[in-house]
């Protein structure tokens, strides 16, 4: 978490947003965590936050294009590059939570072993379709294909999830026999069995990061909403959604 003196500590009285709720955007992976986050926020300040979850490649475009919003959660390697690219207020990031993968088949059907990384190799080869995000982790699992030797003879069957759409329904569809993606993604779709997350030897973790964007017409009550998230009050949150504190 960050401990930068200029992000504002949760406790302190909030700057009134007005009328106007404070604009947000985020990736999917972060959508039911934000949702209960920033009720209990406007319970408690009475300032209303309003996320728009969406595909992560599309919200670190429109925040690059200089969209107006106050607050953007994303993947850490993308706040890296739109801070880079001056498209974020200095000394704002903080991170929000740390993100794993999980594993799921469709409600009914078979579980395979995946307590060991020759496990997993073992049921990615024998699945007839699989699936992962676009995203950070859905990178890592393909250099993983390719550390394992496998992803020549897997390409025919990795099906790829359109913008926003949640690997999870995927699966749920029977589109895929095995999907991943990060559990708090997964975890309350229904139609799937979550068979856990990935072992520790290939567990890919994804820091979710928050930051007040350069386009903000409210920086000040943006910081304060971003600290709020950040800290010890909103950890509980956090672990309901199968994300843990940074």
């Amino acid at each position: 978490m960050s401990t930068d003196p200029s992000v504002p500590a949760a406790s302190t009285t909030p700057i009134s947003a007005g009328n106007t709720p404070l604009r947000a955007i985020s990736s999917m992976a972060t959508r039911l965590l934000l949702g209960e986050l920033t009720a209990d926020y406007a319970h408690s300040t009475g300032v209303t936050v309003a996320v728009e979850s969406i595909g992560g490649v599309d919200a670190a475009r429109r925040v690059m294009a200089g969209e107006v919003f106050d607050i953007v959660v994303l993947a850490s390697d993308a706040i890296d590059k739109l801070e880079a690219a001056g498209k974020l207020l200095p000394r704002s990031r903080v991170d929000l939570v740390h993100s794993g993968v999980a594993v799921a088949v469709a409600a009914g059907a078979n579980a395979p072993d995946i307590s060991t990384e020759d496990a997993v190799r073992q049921a990615v080869l024998a699945a007839r379709t699989l699936s992962y995000s676009t995203g950070p982790s859905g990178v890592a699992l393909a250099r993983l294909f390719e550390r394992w030797g496998v992803a020549d003879q897997l390409r025919e069957r990795i099906v790829t999830p359109p913008p926003g759409v949640p690997v999870g329904s995927l699966v749920a569809r029977g589109e895929v026999e095995l999907g991943f993606q990060q559990l708090s993604e997964l975890m309350n779709v229904e139609g799937i069995r979550v068979l856990g997350p990935l072992p520790p030897a290939i567990q890919i973790t994804t820091t979710f990061t928050a930051a007040v964007c350069a386009t903000a017409p409210q920086p000040g009550a943006a910081r304060q909403a971003i600290a709020f998230m950040a800290s010890e009050a909103a950890a509980d949150a956090k672990r309901r959604q199968g994300m843990d504190p940074p």
